[in-house]
């Protein structure tokens, strides 16, 4: 899941302190195994708890784990990263980004009309007569 820099840096340490090879499990329950859903879903709920308002705690935002990486990948198209960056941190082709959130882009095109103005390339309105 792609993630903010700073939690990247936690993981990657957390990988090399506890010597993980690919295959590993980057937490493991208490026998060793997979981590139970039930301690999962806990887990989320007190980290979504502990950083989000009362109102937004309560609500469908980032109810499950899968909806932050939606959230997270939305929001920096939402930001202007470039599709092709945010494809690469997510771990998807261009097209499936795309597809599945080109949708989900708003409030750009203010900015993209000032930087078009700015180039002097947008077309003249008509004069309507």
């Amino acid at each position: 899941m792609p993630g903010h820099p700073a939690l990247t840096r936690i993981l990657r340490q957390h990988i090399l302190d506890e010597q993980l090879q690919p295959g590993d499990l980057l937490f493991r329950g208490e026998t060793g195994g997979i981590l139970a859903g039930s301690v999962i879903r806990r887990a989320w709920r007190s980290a979504r708890q502990a950083v989000l308002p009362s109102h937004v705690f309560e609500s469908p935002t980032g109810r499950c784990v899968y909806d932050n990486r939606n959230t997270r990948l939305t929001k920096w198209l939402n930001d202007g990263i470039p599709p092709a960056q945010v494809a690469e941190w997510a771990g998807n082709s261009v097209a499936v980004l795309l597809a599945t959130y080109a949708r989900c882009v708003d409030g750009q095109l203010p900015d993209l009309k000032r930087r078009l103005e700015a180039a002097g390339d947008l077309p003249e309105a008509p004069d309507g007569g």
